[in-house]
């Protein structure tokens, strides 16, 4: 049975899914009262579920760099992303919804890359470091 690390596409698609009900989560705030006065819109909850956003973001996008392609892009995408969303107020309250459209979109790109350089590169599966990252140490 394959654990969620050896499969780091399912991790991306979690982190993918997290991502977006947070941004939505979070522009919906302003837009619905009683949701922005209940538990769901206070600072503590949003960290929280971004933190968790990024770990699991982490620990697929890690996974994926040792055990498949050896390239850490996708990872500073994700970490500029939740950078990005943890400081979603650095522009104001009226630079809210673009910050947090700019650090969602920089975490999903995060995820879709990761995904697509798994599929593209099957030569390591099964391997517990991936040959590309082996080779770029040398």
């Amino acid at each position: 049975m394959q654990t969620p690390i050896d499969n780091p596409t399912f991790l991306d698609r979690l982190g993918i899914w997290i991502s977006g009900l947070c941004a939505l989560h979070c522009l919906a705030i302003p837009v619905l009262p009683l949701l922005a006065s209940s538990v769901f819109g206070q600072t503590w909850f949003e960290r929280t579920i971004l933190s968790l956003s990024i770990l699991i973001g982490s620990v697929a996008l890690i996974a994926g760099a040792v055990k498949y392609h050896g390239k850490v892009y996708p990872l500073l995408l994700l970490l500029s992303g939740g950078a990005i969303y943890w400081f979603k107020d650095m522009f104001g309250e009226s630079g809210e919804p673009f910050t947090i459209a700019v650090g969602a979109a920089l975490i999903i790109i995060g995820h879709w890359l990761n995904m697509r350089l798994c599929r593209k590169c099957r030569c390591c599966k099964g391997k517990v470091v991936s040959q590309h990252l082996a080779d770029s140490r040398r």
